[in-house]
């Protein structure tokens, strides 16, 4: 869950694309995080006057949620940042090149068949898109996609599996980042533990917070 700031939460995410214990309210990026402004007042302006971007799309509402891998453009400056997994702050802004505004890493969390024998996939961060049952069927829960935002398009498949560079984003080991050196299988498969190593380190946790960002480095740029 994100860590609070200054004591409490000022402001309460409203509801959106990611659950209440993943996000945290725009205001809250806008003021604590980027420093873009010292005041929730001063927060809610800026993004009233729509200078703040998620995902490609203007949002004015102060309270909209964002989350792991969202990405937050400053309107007026061009910046560009993707919130990545953090081990202190829970997500933490990085700041990415243009070149990268239009994509996004996103994690299967399940699929199902829809009319016209189709196979609609969901993304952890609410979105769904529905594929040819041929294309579809590749896909599995707990694998990660480079996404195209404007396009609505995959531009490139990441399949769980062993040895992928995965990053946990939930969890006491929330922002560490390794390969999957073993997988505990078990029949809730959210709970299945995982091991990742990094370097010489080796950190367990469940399959639900475990996301798979690369083979052998990350697709996107996430430090």
């Amino acid at each position: 869950m994100p860590r609070k700031i200054g004591g409490v939460w000022a402001v309460r995410p409203a509801p959106g694309p990611h659950s209440l214990g993943r996000s945290m309210p725009l205001a809250v990026l806008v003021r604590d995080v980027l420093r873009y402004a010292k005041t929730l007042r001063e927060a809610r302006y800026i993004v009233a006057r729509g200078y703040i971007k998620v995902d490609g799309r203007v949002r004015r509402e102060y309270k909209f949620p964002v989350g792991v891998m969202d990405v937050v453009e400053i309107v007026p400056t061009g910046e560009v940042y993707r919130l990545v997994p953090d081990p202190v702050s829970y997500i933490r802004p990085v700041q990415i090149p243009s070149g990268e505004a239009d994509l996004k890493l996103l994690r299967v969390e399940g699929k199902g068949y829809v009319s016209g024998n189709r196979i609609q996939l969901h993304f952890h961060d609410g979105r769904n898109l529905i594929l040819p049952a041929d294309v579809g069927l590749k896909f599995k829960t707990f694998d990660s996609v480079v996404y195209s935002i404007s396009g609505r398009s995959v531009r490139q498949h990441i399949p769980f599996k062993l040895g992928v560079l995965s990053v946990v984003f939930d969890g006491s080991n929330v922002g560490f980042m390794g390969a999957v050196a073993e997988i505990n299988w078990t029949l809730k498969r959210r709970l299945s533990t995982v091991a990742l190593k990094g370097g010489e380190e080796v950190k367990r946790t469940i399959l639900d917070y475990v996301m798979p960002v690369g083979e052998e480095a990350p697709a996107l740029k996430l430090q």
